[in-house]
């Protein structure tokens, strides 16, 4: 055990279920005591925790594949931080650990649940998004779920996010014929063709997302990946070539409806062009993780790699940097920072 712990800290409680977007009084900043762990335990004084647009669907209270967040009680997510206390083996004060009790200051964590990591081999940060489940998340939905062999044209929606940003680069790694991308800013599409190699990309505020996407792989695309959905995928559908493959990873365009959103209007084509339409959820896909860390680490290394973090300081800003995500408002990986 470590010397004098703090006596309380401050965490992030869903107080009501929001309708539509997320307004300030859904949520509560509140002060809890902090004890020392019991058996098999760690205290962790989080240093970064990560806000991501799933959670979005978990302040529902509707059955899904993550169980919703619950009223008046801290909500999670992934983070990393410092051991602050000990009472679990393998674990000792100053260890860095990635766990999923992030929206707080100190987290009471499971030792069975903590992965340590190494800062000498990435910033702690990157453990959240690169080098973590959202880096994952691109690596197996590219690769695994749309079977991308090297030739294919790639099309990736919400592509200056954190998964897009890496879906594209890791498809021109691989030998991509062409990788596009669609983002929501010029700044954006700036970044995505100078920065992260794409051969072309487009502003969809800036006309219709399918005679954009037509202009920008005049060939057509052979992988899809949906960060988005609407408009982007009945744009895909139809730029899709023959045995196309389209991962559906996200769909941000409608998190926040309060309607049922209307589908592609032109689903039909999936039977001329025999394409593969298939959800991911990066939970089925953990036996990739060493397989991915090796070669994604290697590429950062080489600088073949980029990332974009985007950080918002302070725990008292939480709710503001999640509804900034939702906004678009972040490059790369969303992150609040308590450091």
């Amino acid at each position: 055990m470590s010397a004098a712990l703090p006596t309380s800290g401050r965490e992030w409680h869903l107080v009501a279920r929001p309708h539509g977007w997320p307004k300030a009084e859904d949520f509560a900043l509140r002060e809890v005591p902090v004890a020392a762990p019991g058996e098999g335990r760690v205290l962790v004084r989080n240093l970064h925790f990560s806000v991501d647009p799933y959670m979005r669907g978990r302040m529902n209270d509707v059955k899904s594949y993550t169980p919703p967040f619950k009223l008046d009680h801290p909500m999670d997510g992934g983070a990393v931080g410092e051991v602050i206390a000990s009472n679990a083996d393998g674990f000792a004060v100053g260890d860095h650990v990635l766990h999923g009790l992030g929206w707080r200051e100190y987290a009471d964590v499971p030792a069975k649940h903590a992965v340590k990591v190494d800062p000498s081999l990435a910033p702690l940060s990157a453990y959240l998004g690169v080098l973590g489940m959202t880096g994952l998340t691109a690596y197996a939905g590219l690769f695994d779920v749309a079977s991308f062999k090297p030739g294919d044209a790639v099309f990736v929606s919400g592509a200056a996010g954190a998964v897009g940003s890496q879906v594209g680069q890791m498809a021109r790694i691989k030998g991509a014929s062409r990788v596009i991308g669609s983002a929501g800013s010029d700044e954006k599409v700036k970044l995505l063709v100078e920065e992260y190699g794409f051969d072309a990309a487009f502003n969809y505020k800036n006309g219709p997302v399918a005679d954009q996407l037509r202009e920008a792989a005049p060939d057509g695309i052979d992988v899809y990946f949906d960060n988005v959905g609407g408009e982007h995928l009945e744009a895909a559908i139809s730029s899709l070539n023959l045995h196309g493959r389209v991962t559906v990873c996200g769909m941000i365009a409608q998190y926040n409806a309060t309607e049922p959103t209307p589908g592609p209007r032109n689903l039909a084509l999936v039977i001329g062009k025999r394409l593969r339409i298939q959800g991911m959820l990066v939970g089925d896909h953990a036996d990739l993780q060493p397989q991915f860390v090796q070669e994604v680490a290697g590429w950062l290394a080489s600088g073949e790699l980029k990332y974009n973090e985007t950080f918002v300081e302070g725990i008292e800003n939480g709710f503001e940097a999640f509804l900034g995500l939702l906004r678009g408002e972040n490059t790369g990986k969303m992150i609040v920072s308590l450091a």
